[in-house]
């Protein structure tokens, strides 16, 4: 296969701090709820390096199965998970901004893996599949952004 991955990355600022943010994004669990194409998400074992991440993702009539390892997570800060079958690792990173948090999504991804390639075809190709998941990706910080801004306590200006 000598396509390239495309490059994946997204950023939102959310009105809230990054401990309030890290609530939601590092809750594995609940990413079907943000991503489009994520439909269930398995968490085995305690949050934080090394927990497993089993997921039924969907694109189109398509349905298949992925197993990924948290490989970073750091509090308030960093989370990201590298999932077996595409080789491509999921980051979602957090810094405070003067009026909240900015969160930047991205999928590193240095080349197309052998199960891409057999996968590929199976979904509409794999440089068609990055174009979704680009807009995946954006989709996703925003329902985060919503989910969190709805939680955040507003101050009473009455």
């Amino acid at each position: 296969m000598t396509q390239t991955p495309s490059t994946i990355s997204s950023t939102v600022e959310i009105q809230a701090t990054p401990e309030a943010v890290w609530q939601v994004v590092s809750d594995l669990g609940r990413m079907p709820e943000f991503s489009p194409e994520l439909r269930k998400a398995f968490v085995v074992g305690k949050p934080g390096v090394g927990a497993t991440i089993v997921g039924i993702n969907r694109r189109k009539a398509v349905v298949w199965p992925t197993t990924s390892r948290v490989v970073r997570w750091e509090p308030a800060h960093a989370v990201a998970w590298k999932t077996r079958e595409s080789g491509a690792t999921w980051v979602y990173e957090l810094e405070p901004t003067a009026v909240g948090t900015s969160v930047t999504g991205r999928r590193v991804l240095p080349r197309f893996t052998i199960g891409t390639a057999l996968l590929g075809p199976v979904i509409g190709g794999a440089q068609g599949h990055d174009v979704e998941l680009a807009e995946g990706i954006r989709t996703t910080l925003e329902r985060i952004r919503e989910t969190v801004e709805a939680g955040v306590r507003q101050p009473d200006r009455s």
